[in-house]
């Protein structure tokens, strides 16, 4: 939880201040732009790009101004506290470490473990990792029992199993935190125990693809981002860097660059918001990949905007950040995001947050009148990769009966064409980008538009190969919750989704670049006249070939 928007804005590291030592302590990646040190000074604390909130001399650490658990990780991390630190070191302003010591004792004083009055989240797994490099910043500029103290405590507590989120990003800030103090003291069991811990760890929660297995790939931004603080807090403890945690690092940019579409922006997949840019991280020369952690990605080529993109979800039950998304699919072409999904709203149980977890809420087939029966795996059963197409199918029990999904994309003449089947009636949803309104719905056909643009859902029912009617478009619901997309952390606006009929099998084709697409049948054989040309495929059983 809530590590994802700590990586954001980093501050640059400054040159010390005259007289002043600059310290690798507190000086790197881990701190935060935002609040600036004149904020901090002024009591104003701004983080996750909500309000700033004032606070006094004396801070109250049972805060929670905006009942948000990821508000609270922030503030109970102190990290802000060593913002004060670093630009002491950089400016010389006695002032900013005057402070910094204020609040780092207040809270100390104020949160003893287990204490009647200490705040609930002070001692949660995620504030201790990220608290404990703050203060192991201020001790180099401290020398106080208090301070090394509580340092002791908290490697007590990032050393105990019973709280270590192993294969996970939390662990990975446990084990930088506790490297971190025992490092600082001279202490060889925590050293140990962190860097151990810190390579299986990664093992477990990067695959040997480059696959974060956390089920949203912006994390594996966050974990890229946090493996290079761990690997320089090893290379400033005079350690040699574990080859194998070097190769998991080293593995992680062609998972970031595969989830990322055309436009730059990562596919909103799990608990990843539809806004996040990664920037200067290298590709696979392969325009389609498959990532054994549950992913396809594919485009018609790399560096184009234009260039066509697809993500399929299958693989491993959901834990850690997913979603129930499998058998789902995003698609991107002529420059535009076509179909996506709900998205990423925030970590609080509301029953929004609740509804961006189901299958409702992503581009997947639901059975009708059937419970999920969740964390179901789904299985990669076939797949066919060509230049210029390329098609997969999927299927599982997720509700108890068998489902299946089979995707064809084919570029040049950009179409994407989907089949679901099933032992039971199922239905689909079609969450559209808010780039595109609706511009008409009937017989089967729902037309969407962008400015002059426009693309056409076309569905028709098996085996009869007939245009299927009665399409919802849902928009801005809230009993039940449908028709919404979150923009970016802590936004929705309503979005409109398409809602099929029921039926046992249903073919779904997405035809970019017309509102006249004319699609025909031939016994198995489907022919969908795009705008560049005729596209053939065929249907084999519950495969598109």
């Amino acid at each position: 939880m809530a590590a994802l928007l700590l990586s954001c804005g980093l501050a640059t590291p400054a040159q010390a201040a005259p007289g002043v030592q600059r310290t690798v302590e507190c000086q790197g990646d881990w701190l935060p732009a935002t609040p600036t040190s004149p904020d901090i000074m002024n009591g104003q604390l701004e983080f996750l790009d909500l309000p700033a909130v004032t606070v006094g001399k004396d801070v109250n650490w049972h805060l929670d101004p905006y009942k948000n658990r990821s508000w609270q990780m922030v503030f109970q991390s102190l990290r802000w506290m060593g913002r004060l630190v670093a630009d002491y070191e950089a400016t010389g302003k006695e002032a900013y470490l005057s402070r910094a010591i204020e609040i780092a004792k207040d809270w100390v004083q104020d949160n003893p473990p287990g204490g009647s009055a200490t705040s609930k989240y002070a001692w949660a797994e995620h504030p201790v990792a990220l608290r404990a490099p703050a203060l192991v910043c201020l001790s180099r500029h401290v020398s106080a029992a208090w301070l090394t103290e509580s340092l002791a405590v908290h490697a007590h507590k990032l050393a105990d199993p019973r709280h270590y989120e192993k294969g996970h990003n939390h662990g990975l800030d446990q084990d930088i935190g506790l490297l971190r103090i025992g490092c600082r003291y001279g202490n060889k069991a925590w050293r140990d125990l962190a860097l151990k811990r810190m390579v299986g760890s990664m093992e477990l929660d990067i695959d040997s693809q480059g696959a974060l297995r956390e089920q949203a790939p912006r994390y594996a931004v966050y974990v890229y981002d946090r493996l290079r603080v761990a690997i320089d807090t090893i290379g400033d403890c005079k350690l040699k860097v574990p080859a194998a945690l070097a190769t998991r690092w080293d593995g992680l940019p062609r998972h970031i660059s595969a989830a990322t579409q055309p436009n730059g922006y990562m596919a909103p997949i799990g608990d990843g918001p539809a806004d996040v840019q990664p920037a200067g991280f290298d590709h696979a020369d392969e325009t389609v990949q498959v990532f054994k952690a549950g992913y396809v990605f594919g485009r018609t080529t790399w560096g184009d905007p234009q260039s066509a993109y697809y993500s399929i979800r299958f693989g491993p039950g959901l834990k850690f950040h997913g979603h129930e998304d499998h058998l789902g699919v995003t698609y991107y072409a002529q420059g535009r995001s076509i179909l996506t999904e709900a998205g990423f709203h925030s970590y609080e149980n509301t029953p929004y947050r609740r509804w961006t977890l189901t299958p409702e809420a992503h581009n997947v087939p639901v059975i009708v009148g059937r419970k999920l029966r969740g964390h179901t795996p789904t299985a990669l059963t076939r797949r066919s990769i060509g230049k210029d197409r390329q098609s997969f199918t999927l299927t599982d029990r997720a509700y108890g009966v068998s489902r299946t999904r089979a995707v064809l994309v084919n570029h040049r003449q950009d179409v994407m064409a989907v089949l679901d089947t099933a032992k039971s009636d199922l239905r689909n949803l079609w969450h559209l980008d808010t780039s595109l309104k609706v511009v008409s719905s009937g017989k089967g056909q729902v037309v969407v538009s962008d400015g002059a643009w426009r693309a056409t859902l076309v569905q028709l029912t098996l085996p009869s190969c007939t245009p299927i009617k009665g399409q919802r478009i849902v928009r801005g619901q809230t009993q039940p919750y449908q028709g919404w997309i979150s923009p970016g952390y802590m936004r929705k606006v309503p979005d409109a989704v398409v809602i099929s009929p029921s039926a046992r099998s249903l073919l779904t084709i997405v035809v970019p670049g017309t509102d006249k697409p004319a699609v025909t049948c031939s016994g198995r054989t489907v022919i969908v006249h795009a705008p560049a040309g005729p596209v053939t495929f065929k249907i084999s059983g519950s495969d598109l070939t």
